[in-house]
């Protein structure tokens, strides 16, 4: 699989990613990994009736995801261009830990009740994103905020530092 963006938007699928991710990345495939949408045939039907046709559109948990993707020789190999989105930060690090490596993560929109850390007006990070981030970060993962493909992208980690 050519994974050509891993996003955490706690939105999943919404106009940002079929109106200006796929088309800018020229991607053919969505995969979702949220272990509450996984569960739920409801909004598993309503994002593959959002997402256009020839669009593929794939959704897993988090430990599914790293099994199909890592046990896959089909999937390995395949040169599909693939947008991973996982809604919160701790589920791009359970798949990491899990053998999901990857070195850049992008940011797009975090929403959390227990905001600790306000970064822009769409990262509001609790500390549990904070030391995910923190924790993908020691392990050298290039992290991006960008909501769009024309904002100029913001280093996280200078963001996190200017915190302190």
């Amino acid at each position: 699989m050519d994974c050509v963006l891993i996003r955490v938007d706690n939105r999943l699928v919404h106009g940002q990613i079929i109106e200006a991710w796929v088309p800018f990345l020229k991607a053919s495939r969505i995969i979702v990994v949220d272990d509450e949408v996984a569960s739920d045939f409801f909004r598993e039907t309503v994002i593959k009736m959002a997402v256009p046709s020839d669009v593929e559109v794939r959704i897993h948990s988090v430990e599914d995801f790293v099994k199909y993707n890592t046990l896959r020789e089909d999937d390995i190999n395949d040169r599909v261009r693939s947008i991973i989105l996982f809604s919160d930060v701790w589920d791009a690090l359970r798949a990491y830990n899990l053998g999901f490596t990857y070195n850049k993560l992008n940011i797009g929109n975090i929403y959390n009740d227990e905001c600790r850390q306000k970064l822009s007006a769409c990262v509001l990070l609790s500390d549990q994103d904070v030391a995910s981030i923190q924790s993908l970060l020691q392990r050298g993962v290039r992290i991006e905020m960008r909501r769009i493909p024309r904002e100029r992208p913001l280093n996280m980690a200078e963001a996190l530092d200017q915190l302190v």
